[in-house]
């Protein structure tokens, strides 16, 4: 009887966390749709069924490197070129993966590869989030990353499937693209310093985009933005003794 209630516990505080993580991701949720429909419409555009634009949403789950293959899909396919230029934009999910580690220790390993495989930018940046004021537990993690992934997917179909039917798209998408990303980056906001990170990482990645052939912005304005919180920390570091010095003296 002891396990059973045990058991139950366990499945309550799982259900429980799994709703905060929904609660938590759902205007994003909200916003993938017009976006995973675009990439939709796109891809019909370029000769996808709706059933092959379903699968490459569903295996690949990759938003900024499908709107990239699509872009550069021209017979004779690119193939080595489209593979170069994906990896290279999806480079930053080492970055996404090593920050995320900090906080999962305590989650089962077994565990881990799926939540790497469905993990996504605006995953991330709402568990690093939640990680901020608390653990990060499995249940809240897989309700703001799984229902990402068959909204992604299912939504892309729906895309290819309506087509030119759908008209143009693009702006609404391009609306919710922006606006997920800024009310993301509204949750970080910490004063000063958050300004100076995400400066940092726009500055790095602009000029990066105007002066660097290929998609290497996304990993170097990432990279800045990781650099800069680092300095900054490590001048947390060193101004703390010298202040709790200068607090403690008579």
């Amino acid at each position: 009887m002891v396990c059973i209630g045990g058991a139950g516990h366990l499945n309550d505080s799982f259900a429980k966390h799994f709703r905060l993580g929904l609660k938590d991701i759902s205007p994003t949720l909200l916003a993938y749709i017009p976006i995973a429909m675009l990439w939709g419409t796109m891809a019909a555009a370029k000769g996808f069924s709706p059933f092959e634009a379903f699968l490459m949403s569903f295996f690949v789950y990759a938003g900024a490197s499908q709107f990239v293959a699509i872009d550069m899909w021209v017979e004779p396919l690119p193939i080595a070129l489209m593979i170069l230029t994906a990896f290279i934009v999806n480079l930053r999910h080492l970055l996404m993966a090593a920050s995320l580690s900090r906080h999962i220790q305590n989650i089962r390993s077994i565990f881990h590869p799926f939540m790497m495989y469905i993990l996504t930018d605006e995953a991330w940046a709402i568990a690093e989030r939640k990680a901020l004021s608390g653990p990060l537990s499995l249940g809240y993690y897989l309700g703001v990353a799984a229902p990402l992934w068959p909204t992604w997917f299912v939504s892309s179909a729906v895309g290819a499937l309506l087509g030119s039917a759908l008209g143009d798209v693009a702006a609404l998408g391009d609306f919710g693209l922006a606006s997920m990303f800024i009310s993301i980056i509204a949750g970080f906001w910490k004063g000063p310093r958050t300004a100076a990170v995400i400066g940092a990482s726009a500055l790095a990645a602009v000029l990066a985009h105007f002066y660097i052939p290929g998609r290497w912005y996304i990993l170097i304005g990432g990279l800045a933005g990781v650099v800069t919180a680092a300095l900054l920390h490590v001048e947390d570091e060193i101004e703390g003794p010298e202040d709790t010095v200068a607090a403690g003296a008579p």
